[in-house]
């Protein structure tokens, strides 16, 4: 049996949005992946990122817009 480690997930109301923090995620090199949603939470889309908790607090902001 595998040992159980807490993790962070991130729910999406849209698959866009999985795929673009996904993008971000990649970008600024934010270790993680898309999975399916845990039946335990409910998500619009059926994406949700999952990462270690130790992860430090980061901020992805798209560029603005002119």
């Amino acid at each position: 049996m595998r040992k159980k480690e807490l993790k962070a997930v991130v729910a999406f109301h849209t698959t866009a949005e999985a795929m673009k923090f996904e993008k971000a995620c990649k970008r600024e090199k934010v270790k993680g992946r898309l999975i399916t949603v845990p039946r335990e939470i409910s998500a619009g889309c059926g994406f949700a990122w999952c990462s270690d908790l130790e992860l430090s607090l980061i901020h992805i902001s798209e560029p603005t817009r002119r």
